[in-house]
């Protein structure tokens, strides 16, 4: 009985420190998606003559589109790894009668086409193309917060 409960003490705080760094890796990729577009807010706006300033904004967002490309794929990893241990999925998983878990699933998908949207629209500026006003991209810049917020309520309150 006494190995049982230690295994399972182990199990549970292995199980916290993945989840921990699932959240850290979450809230860090979500970092970089609401400065990005804000970024982008300033390339629009920013004037034809002025190309230093275009130039150090497009270097501000290749960085942090890389080092949040990089945040992405832990937060990912973990993700499937949290789901995985549960239960939920794989052999013998409760998936399927899982609906707030689907609906997660498909969010995580929208956060990761937002995140290539992201990566192509700087391609556009870096291509010298403006395709959007300022006004437009302040709109953009709030998706992630209404992905976040629904993210985190789907986990928290498993609604279905």
């Amino acid at each position: 009985m006494g190995v049982a409960v230690t295994l399972l003490r182990h199990y549970t705080l292995q199980m916290l420190w993945i989840k921990s760094f699932h959240i850290i890796f979450v809230a860090s990729w979500f970092a970089g998606l609401f400065y990005l577009p804000r970024i982008f807010v300033n390339l629009a706006m920013v004037e034809e003559s002025s190309i230093a300033e275009r130039a150090r904004l497009l270097l501000m967002a290749k960085k942090l589109l890389r080092f949040t490309t990089f945040l992405m794929v832990p937060a990912i990893v973990l993700g499937i790894w949290l789901v995985w241990a549960e239960g939920l999925i794989g052999p013998g998983g409760v998936f399927a009668t899982q609906g707030w878990l689907h609906a997660k699933f498909f969010l995580v998908t929208l956060t990761i086409f937002y995140h290539i949207g992201c990566a192509r629209h700087l391609i556009w500026f870096e291509q010298g193309r403006r395709p959007h006003s300022h006004v437009w991209y302040r709109w953009f810049n709030e998706i992630p917060v209404l992905l976040l917020t629904a993210t985190v309520i789907l986990v928290v309150v498993k609604p279905f």
